[in-house]
């Protein structure tokens, strides 16, 4: 598919011609201007476009095997969602009709609340800081329980003595 096919096919869900070349070029221009900026574009359902920066290195020329200086470039890079590549690989059926790629979740176009944007005083941010130090107690609780079933020195002997006993017997039979 081609931009202008491409034209068409949004031309028939918007209704006119000229509304689709012009929301397939702002869309496109936007996205080249992120990109060049620096900045990666992610559309959920779909996949991320950003820019990345290739290091200097030695090629060689095909036609007489010469080796040739490549000099250090920034190339565009496109990565597959999760979503587009279900439906490309065929482990999800595309509906027959609807958007093919599933839509943000609500409130994720819109910049998020940080925790320093929160007042103080309200719920959510006594819910947080009490929520915390109770999380943190669990975490530390199961690596000590971790760390005290893995200091039983006489079970790793033997796992130990009991592979150097198989490399011994696999050495003599070979």
């Amino acid at each position: 598919m081609n931009k202008g096919q491409l034209v068409e096919a949004v031309a028939g869900q918007l209704g006119s011609r000229t509304a689709a070349e012009d929301a397939v070029d702002a869309v496109l221009d936007v996205m080249v201007r992120a990109v060049v900026a620096g900045e990666p574009v992610q559309v959920t359902g779909f996949g991320t476009l950003e820019s990345v920066q290739r290091a200097a290195r030695y090629a060689r020329n095909p036609q007489t095997g010469e080796r040739v200086r490549v000099k250090k470039t920034t190339v565009p890079r496109f990565r597959a969602g999760q979503g587009f590549k279900d439906l490309v690989s065929g482990s999800k059926k595309l509906p027959k009709s609807g958007p093919a790629v599933a839509k943000a979740p609500k409130g994720s176009l819109t910049p998020g609340k940080t925790v320093a944007a929160t007042p103080i005083g309200t719920k959510a941010a006594t819910k947080r800081s009490t929520a915390a130090p109770a999380v943190t107690a669990k975490k530390t609780t199961a690596k000590k329980a971790v760390a005290s079933r893995k200091s039983t020195a006489p079970a790793t002997k033997k796992t130990a003595a009991a592979a150097a006993t198989k490399r011994r017997t696999r050495r003599a039979t070979a």
